[in-house]
This record gives structure tokens, sequence and C-alpha cells, in this order.
């Protein structure tokens, strides 16, 4: 498996595989791939990385700006992050996560907060800390992985490409 930078040839790929990916997830709208869309038009996928397996796309990962009602700065989001489903359950998606948020520290990032399952995400570092929120999401399911010692305070926002349904 190889992971890398999504190209333009990618995109189309990653639109079905995103959409089949969320087709019955209990906790999504089916917007997604809308989502990924609207990141792209906004240039605001800071990273968009997609693993390979023999030719084949077979997962992709997004990550983009965050921001914080205390001004913290240089802050992303993870998600959304999708693997096809006969490659699930194989480490696509860790090494995925892992890659990205290997890549953000490197770019100099001060961490990166996701909406998503703890028992999944806490295996690389995050957490649901004390004093951060994410309107309409549960505590429990709001997890943040500061790359320093500072957590940011507050309410976090998402990119507004969050908010596309189509």
């Amino acid at each position: 498996m190889k992971i890398r930078y999504e190209t333009e040839a990618d995109i189309e790929v990653i639109t079905e595989m995103t959409k089949q990916a969320f087709e019955n997830h209990p906790f999504s709208r089916n917007t997604e791939q809308f989502i990924i869309h609207a990141l792209r038009t906004a240039n605001a996928l800071t990273v968009s990385l997609v693993a390979e397996n023999d030719g084949t796309v077979v997962g992709h990962i997004g990550f983009s700006p965050v921001t914080f009602s205390d001004g913290s700065e240089k802050w992303y989001g993870l998600g959304p992050i999708s693997v096809r489903g006969a490659y699930q359950k194989q480490g696509i998606g860790s090494s995925l996560v892992n890659e990205g948020l290997r890549l953000l520290k490197d770019a100099g990032a001060e961490g990166c907060v996701v909406v998503g399952d703890p028992n999944y995400y806490e295996r690389f570092g995050f957490k649901s800390p004390d004093g951060l929120e994410h309107e309409g999401v549960g505590q429990e399911n709001f997890l943040a992985l500061p790359f320093g010692s500072q957590i940011p305070q507050g309410i976090v926002e998402f990119h507004p490409a969050f908010g596309a349904t189509e």
C-alpha cells in the first residue's frame, strides 16, 4: 500500500468511495462527498491523502483549518476519512491518520480535532478535553490532539464547507 497526496485524477474516485463509505453510517447525513468537494473548491483541504493498493485508490483522508473562539491558530480538523468496504479493518484508515498527522506536525500545526468514535481515535492520542466543544456534538465524541502543551479553550468551528449538502 502506498499513501500519497491526491491528484486531480483521483477526485471522481474519492467522491464515489466516500459516498459508499458513509451510505449506511449511523451518524452520517450522507454529505461527506459534498464536504470534500466544497473544501477542495474553497482551497481549504490543507492535506488530502489517498491510500493506493496495486494502483487502486482504497482510502482517503482530508484535513482542513478550524477556528477557535479563543483565537487559537494553526489547528486542523480531521475528516472526512473513508476506506473502501472490502479494504476496511486492514489498517488503511490508521495509516492515513498517522501520515496526515505527521504531515501537519511537520508543517508547524499546533494540533488537530476530530468528531468521531473515541474508541478509534484515542489510539492516536486524541482525547476529549474539558473546556473545548463543538456545537451539536457530545463531549465524548469531540476529541483533540495537541502537538504541543497547549489545548485551546472554547468553541471550535470547522470550515463552512462542512455545511455542504450538494
